[in-house]
């Protein structure tokens, strides 16, 4: 299991071989730590033991840190997950060579591809019912097709040459992807448009803290990989800005974040603000739903597989590509 902890006052304390969170005394849950895969502590005033943090990781749970709006800000891991040396030094040596372009262009054509499926996905259930919404829904999607057909001409040896024109790409096919979004949820809240950082409406806002969830899970698949995540090759090099991290959680924003949220905005329980912020209850249920969609299955090589180890398996092609031991081909999701 993912167990997350959102509640102010929470205690995460061991007993025995057994993972206990209170609040003000009670118990409120007891979890062996065999059954735990990941910790993410999402509110203010939650405590730990270092006996909690050193059988997490003896255990190898990583313990993930987001804001109340979803951002990440710490990790914790065992040390020995980034013990494989020889990955790191070909990621780095990556960046200067065709390696990263290949890798680029993959993650952006990826996130194009899930992007127009999510769209087919809410699409067919307006075939009957809004005839005219569904035809101007899939001229979003011819058009996002379109774009992403440039991708195929764009070829050079370093990511530095070819970013901007990456962007630029990936940035008219976002554009016309959240148009599309604003006709399938338009009747049933506001959403003026996409916006990051300082969100204060309630779709952006469950979009920014649903990506926080994913952005822990893609992370410990890096680090389980032993790709350094803060080496990227579609987005920049910055302090503190885990590049990698970013650039494979393109392929799975829509699949797993995306849908999950228009779900909950087209058939209940909706999103609930608490002032500028997400609500507990509803930051609980995002939560909820986000990691039963990490858990579902999806067709991937002619298997099922569950989603969160797709991105496993990715992490790892990556890693595999980068050592010379492959090919690395995005996924894209069903609809």
């Amino acid at each position: 299991m993912h167990l997350v902890v959102s509640d102010f006052g929470c205690a995460l304390g061991k007993k025995s071989e057994r993972l206990l969170v209170r609040q003000k005394g009670a118990v409120l849950s007891e979890t062996p730590f065999f059954d735990i895969k990941q910790i993410t502590i999402s509110g203010r005033g939650v405590s730990l033991s270092t006996d909690v943090i050193q059988e997490c990781l003896e255990h190898g749970i990583q313990i993930n840190f987001i804001s109340f709006s979803g951002k990440p800000y710490a990790k914790l891991a065992a040390p020995n997950l980034t013990g494989t040396v020889l990955t790191r030094r070909e990621q780095l040596k990556a960046y200067e060579d065709r390696r990263g372009v290949v890798l680029a262009k993959s993650f952006v054509e990826g996130k194009l591809k899930n992007q127009t499926n999510v769209l087919k996905y809410f699409a067919k259930y307006r075939r009957s019912t809004d005839k005219e919404k569904y035809a101007e829904i899939y001229r979003k999607i011819d058009e996002i097709d379109r774009i992403r057909g440039r991708l195929s001409t764009l070829d050079g040896t370093r990511i530095d040459d070819l970013r901007g024109q990456l962007f630029a790409i990936e940035g008219r096919g976002a554009h016309h992807y959240w148009e599309a979004l604003a006709l399938i949820i338009g009747d049933r809240i506001e959403f003026p448009g996409r916006e990051r950082r300082g969100a204060s409406d309630p779709f952006n806002s469950a979009l920014n803290y649903g990506y926080g969830i994913l952005y822990s899970q893609v992370e410990g698949a890096i680090l389980l990989a032993g790709l350094d995540s803060f080496a990227g090759f579609l987005h920049t090099d910055r302090p503190g800005k885990p590049s990698m991290v970013l650039d494979m959680v393109e392929e799975f924003r829509a699949v797993a974040v995306d849908r999950t949220v228009i779900v909950m905005v087209t058939k209940g329980p909706g999103i609930e603000m608490d002032g500028d912020k997400l609500a507990e209850g509803t930051k609980k249920e995002l939560a909820r739903r986000v990691l039963d969609r990490l858990d579902s299955e999806e067709s991937f090589e002619r298997k099922k597989h569950k989603l969160r180890n797709i991105i496993q398996i990715q992490a790892r092609r990556v890693a595999g590509f980068l050592r010379g031991e492959g090919k690395y081909k995005s996924f894209t999701g069903s609809w």
